[in-house]
């Protein structure tokens, strides 16, 4: 059973978490796209959510929602995490 192959995004993002959290036992390779981030998964909690919403916002120039059930779907996996953060590139959110 082989794991869908990530792409740049989804790796680039994966090494983020990573990094962001510390996990140095882990590599990009080891968070698969589709694995959930929370509980059963990788087992991050709602600070580790807060710290990767920074994370994210400084490294992509992009807003995270604060909508709780938005954010729950947006950090629900790498993959999620990868299309929410091209959707909000591709958006041309010009206010800076």
């Amino acid at each position: 059973m082989n794991a869908p192959t990530q792409t740049a995004l989804e790796q680039a993002i994966a090494q983020l978490i990573i990094d962001t959290l510390n996990l140095e036992d882990l590599q990009a390779s080891d968070i698969p796209p589709a694995q959930p981030l929370f509980g059963e998964g990788l087992g991050l909690d709602s600070v580790d959510a807060l710290e990767l919403a920074l994370a994210l916002q400084k490294r992509y120039g992009i807003r995270v929602e604060s909508d709780a059930k938005n954010a729950r779907e947006h950090f629900a996996t790498v993959a999620n995490l990868a299309a929410y953060v091209a959707s909000q590139q591709g958006a041309g959110d010009g206010a800076h």
